[in-house]
């Protein structure tokens, strides 16, 4: 079951990473009246959320 975690862990990691970079992305966008369909800063604390949940689960195991 841990590796199940850590593995949770790593990809909650690159998912918060990749929602950080959306984030930047929308920012500097060039047309400001241009929207996305995806909430960045959203789906960056919900996986850094689940993040700290898993990493907290995998030392606990």
């Amino acid at each position: 079951m841990a590796t199940w975690l850590w593995s949770a862990s790593g990809g909650l990691a690159a998912l918060a990473v990749v929602a950080g970079l959306g984030e930047r992305r929308r920012r500097r966008r060039h047309d400001p009246d241009s929207v996305g369909w995806v909430d960045w800063p959203t789906v960056q604390m919900l996986s850094l959320i689940a993040l700290a949940v898993t990493l907290g689960l995998a030392f606990k195991v």
